[in-house]
């Protein structure tokens, strides 16, 4: 059961509320997995096709981050970064942020598929990624092992 009531949402990041955002992290065995929040807001300021990032949040309170790089041009849609503070994992949210940017990723012209990557190696996000409906495509690179989700 979660200690916050109400639902998950996804925030814009600003100055207000970046602060917050940078201080979040996750556990330091999962740091090799996912970069922190202040490299990947660097990331997406200096990439066009990192358009979207946002802080999530429940109940009000800043639990994680995610960004989807994406080309509309291409129909290539990619879940870039996905992060639960360490204090707040194990409560669903990153499962409800996911469902919420599938519901965004629909929105978006002629998405029909989200890809992310992972680190295949102990500890690492990809039983989270299968349970969320992501299935390994056989591509990789540098290490990393494609997955697809159907919308």
């Amino acid at each position: 059961m979660s200690k916050f009531d109400s639902g998950v949402t996804l925030c814009e990041i600003t100055k207000e509320n970046l602060g917050s955002i940078l201080r979040l992290k996750v556990t330091p065995d999962q740091e090799q997995f996912v970069a922190s929040n202040a490299v990947s807001l660097a990331e997406a300021h200096f990439e066009p096709e990192l358009p979207y990032f946002r802080a999530i949040y429940a109940g009000g309170v800043p639990v994680g981050f995610l960004m989807l790089e994406y080309n509309a041009e291409e129909q290539f849609y990619f879940l870039w970064r996905l992060m639960i503070d360490e204090r707040y994992q194990k409560h669903g949210y990153g499962q409800q942020a996911l469902e919420l940017l599938f519901a965004h990723v629909k929105t978006l012209p002629n998405a029909d598929a989200l890809y992310t990557s992972c680190v295949p190696a102990e500890g690492g996000p990809g039983p989270f990624y299968e349970k969320m409906g992501f299935v390994y495509t056989g591509e990789e690179e540098d290490g990393e092992l494609y997955m697809r989700r159907e919308l």
